[in-house]
């Protein structure tokens, strides 16, 4: 089911949020991310959200560190809210769905979970600017393309060069920063970018820097 289109105001944004805490899945403002749904906790969570403002936090869980058992795991301090913007149900209970990025937003506390799935109380006020849409941002195309394209040949994942060449800069830069394999520091280095033109510099950094590396893209960039 493809759902309305949706205009967010800044007075409408939940003061609770339920999270998708998954390593790797980058969502900004503006993208839409699509999640294949099956565990038993997060379809509740679906199920819940779908008739709340369907909205859920998309945010990355840090490698590497350990918890207590019955924990879960430690969080970044920013992610993205994303409303369902599509949404089917499969017969063996599963949900796929679309979220479109509305707005990135910091943990203020967690909340006590329900039915299995993590609540947090966002801060919005610091990324209150993301409601207002991409700003203009300047970057060659030709110099970003030729640095996407390598770093991909060299994962041997295909690019569509010339469909990229027809999609307009917010949108490129945005699907690009989100689909592209980078390691869990570097997409989160692109989610907490302060603005458009950061993200845009951030990725061709982390593009170039590929190029000419040996070693792939572990540790290029720490936060």
């Amino acid at each position: 089911m493809i759902l309305g289109a949706f205009h967010p105001r800044f007075d409408d944004l939940p003061p609770v949020l339920p999270i998708f805490p998954l390593a790797g899945a980058l969502l900004l403002p503006g993208g839409k991310l699509p999640l294949n749904v099956f565990e038993p906790r997060y379809v509740a969570m679906i199920q819940d959200c779908l008739g709340m403002g369907r909205m859920v936090g998309m945010i990355q869980p840090k490698e590497g560190e350990t918890v207590a058992p019955g924990q879960g795991a430690r969080i970044y301090d920013v992610g993205c809210a994303g409303r369902v913007s599509s949404f089917s149900e499969t017969d063996d209970g599963r949900f796929l769905i679309t979220l479109t990025g509305v707005q990135r937003f910091r943990v203020k506390s967690e909340r006590p979970a329900r039915r299995g799935y993590r609540l947090i109380e966002p801060e919005w006020e610091t990324y209150r600017h993301d409601l207002d849409g991409p700003t203009p941002i300047k970057f060659d195309r030709d110099h970003l393309l030729d640095a996407v394209g390598t770093f991909l040949a060299s994962r041997d994942l295909p690019l569509n060069r010339r469909l990229l060449e027809e999609i307009p800069a917010p949108d490129l830069v945005t699907s690009l920063a989100m689909i592209c394999p980078f390691e869990v520091e570097e997409k989160q280095a692109l989610l907490e970018a302060p603005d458009f033109q950061a993200r845009t510099d951030t990725l061709l950094a982390l593009l170039d820097m590929a190029r000419f590396s040996d070693s792939g893209p572990s540790g290029r960039l720490r936060q």
